[in-house]
């Protein structure tokens, strides 16, 4: 179970209502772990790609700007350039590498959809609290198909060839 979130309020969008919460988390140089800061509120959004860290904290711990002046639409429509950095992101016994948003004086600290992927968490709206998202999913290889999948396949593949007549071999 994660920490447990603090509901601020709602946000209107026309009709629709948003609740918000935050949670809390930690921030770690990806080359130096030891270089970390525990951020006691980040508001979750999940209509944000990015997650958005101070700036002066994303500095202090020695987080570079691997990406500069990236063009972001703020939620009030605002054009805005912000680099972009590389950090460990954890949430409980959650973690990713990200990347995040040096964010500026004035800038809302939240944490993004990326990040909330990356950490296999979903958004348990009812009960405002980030819950894991389950197994992920993957492809099966070959080898792992059932004997009814084989041959499903193999009698597509020899009723297309009916279909189109013929090969140049007779066959």
């Amino acid at each position: 179970m994660l920490h447990a979130p603090r509901f601020t309020g709602h946000i209107s969008l026309g009709i629709i209502l948003i609740e918000t919460f935050y949670i809390r988390c930690k921030i770690e140089n990806v080359i130096d772990r030891s270089k970390s800061v525990v951020i006691p509120q980040l508001l979750v959004d999940t209509g944000s790609e990015y997650t958005r860290v101070a700036a002066t904290t994303l500095e202090k711990l020695g987080i570079k700007r691997e990406k500069k002046d990236l063009a972001f639409m703020m939620a009030n429509g605002q054009l805005v350039t912000r680099s972009v950095g590389f950090a460990i992101i954890r949430v409980d016994k959650f973690f990713t590498v990200d990347e995040v948003v040096f964010a500026e004086k004035g800038d809302l600290l939240l944490l993004g959809a990326r990040t909330l992927e990356g950490l296999n968490l979903v958004v348990d709206a009812r009960r405002k609290k980030l819950v894991a998202a389950g197994p992920l999913p993957a492809a099966a290889s070959r080898s792992f198909r059932t004997p009814q999948l084989e041959r499903r396949s193999l009698t597509s593949a020899f009723q297309t060839a009916r279909r189109s007549g013929p090969s140049r071999h007779g066959v």
